[in-house]
């Protein structure tokens, strides 16, 4: 009973100290969302080479960070005509390049991991656009771009006709809680894990499942256990459905048992090779490329881990697991600048929240196709776990009420 009180308890915790970067970063990716229009991302992104590959970069740096928010505006991009290496490009940018990600990271593992997300994330980027080149898929692409219909179409307003109407803030308070709608169950569950594995699972565990972890190992990895360590991230991450998001409370919890950089930084990249991933480009795209996407993605996370663990070692500048603060060793809840700036935005929050709601109420409509499945078989299971979590939660934090 006690160990399920901690559970819950870091799990509320993490969150907390979250809060604000999650609000944040959702603010600043919703008024990018309303002022930059998928079209003009479209007309600008041309077909291939250096300069689309570098605006698909830009566009999805400044994107959304959920993963199925991706794969939606991807599969529009590339219908529109992009190419694929620059329709991947945005993809992955959106994913690993958002300014939201990099808030929760340095909250939660440090400087050293933000480095790895952005520097690693752009590593990605420039390896998926080799092995393309290299592997030359364009039957796959053809019949890819046979499977899809060109159906959508986007009105394009004036930035500054936006933000000086109450139709514009309605349509960026809309953009702001389908923002939440898309990640809310990924983040409930990756932070109810996060608080169960951190309390319950044993360091031996860990030291199992990422061969080499644990204190005594992690002063010095050799290239062996780092590489098995970095190929065991992804396998890990493949059948679980816990999004970016969601994955970087686990992966302090990885990091601070003694899992490699290395290892935790596949680990984090790897929300583009989740099942329900796969599932939704095979709708897209077909098996075929679905697949091909999936190895594609594999390989650079792969190579992307293991260059940036090897370059901060190199320099000097690799972290320590002991610099991770163990969840049972922290104060989450007390006065300091989390306090404050999770009050702060967590009012403009409400704010937002009520522009959503006059919005739906005088009949302002955004239509966003963003989804985790519809009611497929994975949605269901995902729900389950949504209750599931839900119900622990509020079951460990009642017991000191029920014991008492």
């Amino acid at each position: 009973m006690a160990m399920w009180h901690e559970a819950a308890l870091t799990s509320v915790g993490f969150f907390w100290m979250a809060l604000w970067a999650f609000i944040l970063g959702y603010i600043i990716s919703s008024l990018i969302q309303v002022l930059v229009t998928r079209q003009r991302m479209q007309q600008a992104m041309g077909k291939e080479g250096p300069k689309s590959m570098l605006l698909g970069t830009f566009f999805g740096f400044i994107s959304s960070s959920c993963s199925f928010s991706a794969l939606s505006t991807t599969r529009a991009i590339f219908n529109k005509g992009a190419g694929l290496a620059p329709s991947l490009a945005f993809m992955l940018a959106s994913t690993n390049l958002v300014i939201e990600l990099g808030m929760v990271i340095a909250i939660f593992l440090g400087w050293q991991f933000v480095l790895g997300e952005y520097v690693g994330g752009l590593l990605l980027i420039l390896t998926t656009w080799l092995l393309i080149r290299i592997t030359r898929p364009k039957r796959l692409e053809a019949r890819a771009r046979r499977k899809m219909e060109d159906t959508e179409e986007e009105e394009v307003a004036h930035w500054k006709d936006t933000l000086t109407s109450l139709e514009g803030w309605q349509k960026i308070g809309q953009t702001y809680v389908m923002e939440w709608q898309m990640v809310w169950k990924d983040v409930l569950i990756g932070f109810t894990v996060a608080g169960i594995i951190s309390a319950m699972v044993p360091d031996s565990f860990f030291q199992a499942l990422f061969l080499g972890s644990g204190a005594e190992n992690s002063a010095n990895p050799g290239f062996w256990q780092v590489l098995a360590q970095t190929l065991v991230g992804p396998i890990a991450a493949f059948s679980t459905f816990i999004g970016s998001m969601g994955n970087i409370p686990l992966a302090a919890v990885l990091f601070s048992q003694g899992v490699t950089f290395a290892g935790v930084m596949a680990f984090i990249f790897s929300d583009l090779v989740v099942f329900p991933v796969l599932r939704i480009n095979a709708g897209y795209y077909g098996w075929k490329m679905a697949l091909y996407i999936l190895a594609l993605m594999l390989v650079a996370i792969v190579c992307s881990a293991l260059v940036m663990h090897y370059s901060l070692a190199w320099l000097g500048m690799l972290p320590d697991f002991s610099s991770v603060t163990a969840p049972s060793e922290r104060e989450f809840f007390k006065v300091n600048y989390q306090l404050w700036l999770n009050a702060l935005l967590v009012s403009v929050n409400v704010v937002l929240f009520w522009l959503w709601h006059t919005a739906d109420a005088s009949g302002v409509h955004e239509h966003h196709h963003h989804h985790h499945g519809g009611a497929s078989l994975t949605e269901k299971v995902l729900k389950g776990l949504v209750g599931a979590a839900g119900l622990w939660l509020l079951g460990g934090l009642l017991i000191p009420l029920a014991v008492g």
